[in-house]
């Protein structure tokens, strides 16, 4: 039996969800916090890049997302 889960997968601008992940800080700051989570939690940026993300992409998608909150835990 699966638990239902709270946080939606879907598709999220990347500061939407930077903001999501750090709601108390600003747009800016949040974005580049969070793309320093993403570089550091290991493995994460080669599964992202393999599911299609790259530098210049300005979503993530659902597939995207879910690796994300496997990594790092639901915001």
């Amino acid at each position: 039996m699966e638990l239902e889960e709270s946080f939606p997968i879907r598709c999220y601008g990347k500061g939407e969800l930077a903001q999501i992940y750090l709601p108390n800080v600003l747009y800016r700051s949040a974005l580049k916090s969070f793309n320093e989570w993403l570089e550091r939690a290991p493995g994460l940026m080669a599964s992202l890049e393999e599911a299609g993300y790259t530098p210049a992409s300005r979503r993530y998608t659902p597939a995207q997302v879910r690796l994300i909150v496997d990594a790092l835990g639901e915001p």
